[in-house]
């Protein structure tokens, strides 16, 4: 598999299964699409996704996947004819899918798997052990959340230089060389989890003592 980001903006989810794992689906994609989960129960929390009580036979689904012309189908069920159902009516449509009762070599060809993710802003990591070891992914989450500290800061303070660089007229390479330098350097990060103006020292600091060793 090759992993991939999808934006779901403005975008349909559209999940069968009401069950805990269904309501983890719903929870993770509810944030950013327009998510509704089809279920004759209920079970957890589900993040503001729409609710349908019904239960669909497999002769039911494409009808709910043509109404609601989701981007992406989450099989969540304990049916597995419904499951089925469900993954063969996106294929058909083009339609990305997850079956949440498949995984590792068991995945159905075509089909996407929701990754693990640690984030700060719009700075994110994905992990996957292509469905083998859920509770690998999760330790690896935990061990990355961390080191995350300030990731969304670094990025916007990496953007912010790299602009005031090229108005500089600062040829390309030591531009990169530059900025390379400050976001591997650990005062910037510490900067960061300070306080923004601290950061900003710092990597004034740090970019005078690049531009001082290049020019020596």
């Amino acid at each position: 598999m090759i992993p991939l980001f999808h934006d779901f903006s403005d975008a349909t989810v559209l999940i069968f299964g009401g069950g805990p794992v269904g309501a983890r689906k719903a929870r993770r994609f509810a944030t950013e699409a327009h998510t509704i989960v089809v279920s004759p129960d209920f079970e957890g929390e589900f993040g503001g996704a729409e609710l349908v009580r019904a239960s669909p036979d497999p002769e039911a689904v494409s009808g709910w996947v043509e109404r609601a012309g989701p981007a992406l189908v989450v099989a969540a069920t304990g049916e597995e004819k419904v499951n089925d159902a469900a993954a063969a009516t996106a294929r058909e449509r083009g339609v990305l899918y997850n079956r949440a009762d498949r995984s590792g070599a068991r995945e159905d060809e075509g089909s996407v798997v929701v990754p693990a993710t640690v984030s700060d802003g719009d700075v994110t990591a994905a992990l996957s052990t292509g469905g083998r070891s859920p509770a690998l992914s999760r330790y690896l989450r935990q061990e990355l959340e961390e080191s995350f500290d300030g990731a969304e800061a670094m990025a916007e303070l990496s953007a912010l230089v790299r602009e005031e660089l090229q108005q500089m007229d600062v040829p390309p390479e030591e531009r990169r060389a530059a900025i390379r330098s400050f976001v591997r350097d650990p005062r910037v990060w510490k900067g960061l989890r300070a306080g923004s103006r601290k950061a900003n020292q710092e990597a004034v600091s740090v970019l005078a003592d690049r531009r001082g060793d290049s020019t020596t």
